[in-house]
């Protein structure tokens, strides 16, 4: 999540101010990410699952699962695309951007949290079912990357 604030903090302020004034950048990026997100689809889809084992006790520190996730969140390219393709719509450039950017981050923020650890206890609950079906969440995730993607494609105008 703290890698997001940052990711959408230079978002807003400085991809997204260039492609509010130059709306066929944004238009080229929008069409790049839905190519990559069906790409993601499509490998998602015929990548082999990995067998999980929950037997394993995992010993690691906090700084080291945060730097782990800081390093996996800050560098995905899935969130450089969804940044710039979402967020400067619901902002409104020649207003109060600030505030708008804090009310926008703040709930962005909540939000992702919340569905991280509902993804989290799902997974705890389902993870027997996980091990016995794992082509069937590559399906699902493969799924809805496609729905997504189909979504921008047709939704989204610059």
């Amino acid at each position: 999540i703290s890698a997001n604030i940052i990711q959408a903090t230079l978002v807003i302020f400085v991809i997204g101010s260039f492609f509010s004034e130059n709306s066929h950048f944004l238009n080229l990026f929008k069409w790049a990410g839905v190519a990559y997100i069906l790409y993601l689809a499509f490998d998602i889809y015929n990548s082999r699952p990995k067998d999980i084992d929950s037997s394993k006790d995992f010993s690691k520190s906090f700084f080291s699962f945060f730097k782990d996730g800081f390093l996996v969140a800050g560098t995905s390219p899935k969130a450089w695309m969804f940044f710039p393709l979402i967020f400067p719509q619901f902002i409104d450039f020649q207003g109060n951007y600030i505030a708008q950017f804090f009310i926008l981050i703040s709930t962005y923020v909540i939000l992702d949290f919340l569905s991280l650890m509902g993804y989290a206890i799902l997974a705890n609950k389902l993870i027997n079912w996980i091990k016995a079906n794992p082509k069937t969440i590559n399906k699902i995730s493969a799924s809805a990357l496609l729905i997504i993607a189909l979504i921008i494609a047709l939704m989204q105008n610059y």
